[in-house]
């Protein structure tokens, strides 16, 4: 059985379906030693290089999936031209494949951040069109009125495009700093600061407490990480629709990260 290699290589976690096609059409990609052409086929048995390391073959491993609880002050991405800590710096080793971080946060965001070793997962978990939701806590430098809160559940202009919380609630505070729950349906970088910037109050604290089904653990200090379980991963896998896994032999944490949600399948 064969596929079109773009997708075997944004299922192994390279990146998006679009930017493989880019990569292959600028010759970075070789399959059993000759470059390959946007419309190659592979199957599981053939070599294929990228950049001149090759991408190992599928290995039968187990779906895993990773809670973090994100520092401020470290980058996700896998390097740092300045030498910043990342978060894959603080995540276990893999036998065989990769960590794919599901979605980024901005350097000074903290809170939940998901890994998985699955790109198919990652992909459905990130992509706009399965339509999963993110809550933030947010403190901000002061106290929005019913109108700002109205304006934005309904739309604001934010750069020449119209932004919107799904939701926000008030949440605690006193004196100059008050916190609010937001959720967002994408998430896409520093729309929450903006949006709160949009009513003239300053966010100076942000953190992600849920994305879709799966919660920060309350037990889970910053800067830590805990596996999630067998039970849990077939869950959220079925949430999304994706097919089921094969059983992990790994030892299971007893603790659920998931709350009750709404199939996407």
């Amino acid at each position: 059985m064969t596929e079109k290699l773009q997708k075997t290589l944004a299922d192994k976690g390279f990146g998006s379906r679009r930017q493989m096609e880019r990569w292959i059409a600028a010759g970075r990609v070789t399959v059993n030693g000759q470059v390959a052409g946007v419309g190659t086929r592979v199957a599981d048995t053939d070599d294929i290089v990228v950049d001149g390391h090759r991408v190992a073959k599928a290995s039968g491993a187990s779906c895993r999936v990773i809670a973090l609880n994100k520092r401020a002050g470290v980058i996700v991405s896998r390097r740092d031209p300045e030498g910043r800590s990342t978060v894959f710096e603080d995540l276990p080793g893999l036998r065989t494949g990769r960590w794919i971080s599901v979605g980024r946060l901005d350097l000074q965001t903290t809170g939940l951040l998901l890994f998985t070793n699955d790109g198919a997962l990652a992909h459905r978990l990130s992509h706009p069109s399965t339509g999963i939701d993110r809550e933030y806590a947010v403190r901000v430098a002061g106290l929005l009125d019913d109108d700002a809160l109205a304006r934005l559940r309904s739309g604001v202009d934010v750069g020449g495009r119209t932004e919107a919380f799904s939701d926000i609630r008030y949440y605690d505070g006193s004196g100059t700093n008050h916190w609010y729950h937001v959720v967002l349906m994408e998430g896409r970088n520093r729309e929450v600061r903006d949006l709160f910037a949009s009513q003239g109050v300053t966010v100076n604290r942000l953190k992600r407490v849920r994305y879709g089904p799966v919660i920060l653990p309350a037990w889970l200090p910053r800067g830590a990480w805990e596996e999630m379980g067998a039970a849990d991963v077939a869950k959220l896998r079925a949430i999304i629709g994706l097919a089921p896994d094969q059983p992990s032999r790994r030892k299971q944490p007893s603790r659920s990260m998931l709350i009750p949600y709404p199939s996407l399948a």
